[in-house]
């Protein structure tokens, strides 16, 4: 067992060159261009975007489907038993401290954000060709943002979670890396070091893309609230100052470490969230806001297929591929950080236990923030209240969201608290990420070790700086292009993930079942030795 004072060993010079310099590079490089690309930069990347989501859109809808079923099978089947640790291991975190983990670093502040504006851009360019601002409109704009950060999203995290957990604490061996878990599926992976070097270098550009865009559309509103509370012109300056308090805040959170950092953290993001919601709730329309929840939750549950499926190839309304295709690449580049992270955190746990659990919480705390500030807003913009439609239209997101504030009672109070919850949540996730970074750029570490200290501040200082890249080019498109780039290159890792797991779990239930390579144990061995 690697407890205790073992933890602290790797938190010196514990790097793996061949993962960790070319990120490290390739990074620097695409943010210098996002800082001098300006408006040409933009005008390209629109251009990207169009092409990738309506052609090979179809492609980020199948592996959610193929995924989900795969999860279904898993979480049902006698494999789902199989715990991750000793038989008579007990989880290493409560089930209130674990799923608050698991919660916070999976939807950070974005849910705050696109809660808000998200369903008024639903109601003014509704699916399905139906009528803007009908009745039938606002049903849709109420429940589809819930289906994007439902079931479906969550299961898409959990292939790297399970190969994780399994490689760390079942088979014990001396690595984080999404590549090694990889190795089951594909005896090609096991003979060739530089292929897995590659597919992690792959993933951590996936990671740091996902995160990055989240940054990028965090930022600006938090600038704007505070520019509403304190009368500071919201300038690139100002959201600039942002990121730097972002990073003393997050930095110290990765300083501090998983156990006195993230979890103090990602506990303070439940309370406060839950304060704001239960404020919102009980002060605004209360029984408006129950009903349309109720009807939500029906509407959800007998569109499903349909949504999972809809690429809209008739009226070409573009509705899918501006919001499932990006949603759906978004948690694609997310998969390797929330895998890494909950594998982690799930030592004493089972298969079926982070299943279940994974998309029963995050579903339901997802569906709960959407169908509390959704509704709400929905609930403005029906009522007249406020014109958040032509605000969103005339002015931008963040104009949006601040108007929609401001008709909360007690609304600088409001907005202070928001501004808290958003800047907190942002931190837990980006804290989270730049811990998972520094392991997978890490030589050797076990599940029971921590990634050198230095490490996980750099990666801190690289959010930042690849960030405000993002805002300096803007826009709502460069995020979504941001996201589905990032993804897409991950729809083969999921897809060798779920090939990997199926033969670590045979394997484990019938040692007889053939792996990619009888040898395997030794692949990892080879270049991780076990100490």
């Amino acid at each position: 067992m690697h407890r205790g004072g073992n933890a602290l060993k790797h938190d010196r010079w514990n790097i793996e060159p061949a993962i960790f310099w070319p990120t490290i590079l390739i990074f620097a490089a695409v943010s210098v261009g996002l800082f001098v690309g300006g408006d040409t930069l933009f005008t390209v990347l629109s251009s990207l975007l169009q092409t990738l989501t309506t052609r090979l859109g179809w492609v980020y809808l199948w592996i959610y489907i193929i995924n989900f079923i795969f999860l279904g099978w898993l979480a049902f089947s006698k494999y789902g038993s199989i715990k991750f640790g000793a038989p008579d291991e007990k989880p290493e975190y409560s089930n209130f401290s674990w799923t608050c983990m698991v919660f916070t670093t999976g939807i950070d502040a974005s849910i705050m954000i696109m809660s808000l504006f998200e369903p008024i851009q639903y109601v003014s360019a509704p699916p399905f060709g139906l009528e803007p601002f009908s009745a039938e409109a606002y049903d849709y704009a109420h429940m589809y943002g819930q289906f994007h950060w439902g079931p479906s999203a969550w299961t898409m995290y959990i292939p790297a979670t399970i190969a994780i957990a399994y490689t760390l604490f079942v088979k014990r061996t001396d690595t984080t890396r999404i590549s090694n878990a990889c190795v089951p599926a594909s005896g090609w992976l096991e003979r060739h070091l530089w292929a897995r070097h590659l597919l992690d270098v792959i993933i951590v550009f996936g990671i740091m893309g996902g995160i990055d865009a989240s940054i990028g559309l965090e930022i600006p509103v938090i600038s704007r609230i505070f520019h509403q509370l304190t009368g500071v012109a919201d300038t690139l300056g100002l959201k600039f100052i942002m990121l730097a308090a972002l990073l003393v805040l997050f930095g110290s959170c990765v300083y501090l470490g998983l156990e006195k950092g993230m979890k103090w953290l990602s506990s303070a993001t439940v309370y406060i969230t839950l304060g704001f919601l239960v404020v919102t709730l009980l002060w605004g329309p209360t029984s408006y806001l129950i009903d349309a929840e109720t009807n939500s939750i029906g509407l959800l549950a007998s569109n499903f297929v349909r949504m999972s499926t809809y690429t809209d190839p008739h009226l070409a309304s573009g509705f899918p591929q501006n919001w499932t295709i990006f949603y759906w690449g978004w948690w694609l580049a997310y998969m390797p950080v929330m895998g890494l992270f909950v594998a982690r955190i799930s030592r004493g746990r089972t298969i079926r236990q982070v299943i279940c659990g994974q998309v029963l919480w995050g579903s339901v705390g997802c569906m709960t923030v959407f169908g509390i500030m959704g509704g709400y807003a929905l609930y403005v913009q029906r009522t007249g209240i406020v014109d958040l439609a032509g605000i969103l239209a005339t002015e931008g997101q963040e104009a949006a969201i601040t108007a929609l504030l401001s008709t909360l009672p007690l609304p600088q109070l409001m907005l202070v608290v928001y501004l808290i919850s958003c800047f907190v949540f942002l931190a837990t996730t980006i804290s989270s990420s730049a811990y998972i970074l520094s392991s997978m750029t890490s030589k050797k570490l076990s599940g029971y070790e921590n990634p050198a200290r230095w490490n996980r501040l750099l990666w801190s200082v690289v959010f930042m700086l690849f960030s405000a890249g993002i805002m300096v080019v803007g826009g709502m498109e460069t995020i979504k292009l941001v996201c589905v780039l990032a993804g897409f290159p991950l729809i083969a890792v999921v897809l060798l993930l779920m090939r990997s797991i199926r033969r670590m779990v045979k394997t484990h239930a019938d040692p007889s079942f053939p792996s990619a390579s009888r040898s395997e144990p030794n692949a990892l061995t080879a270049e991780h030795t076990s100490s």
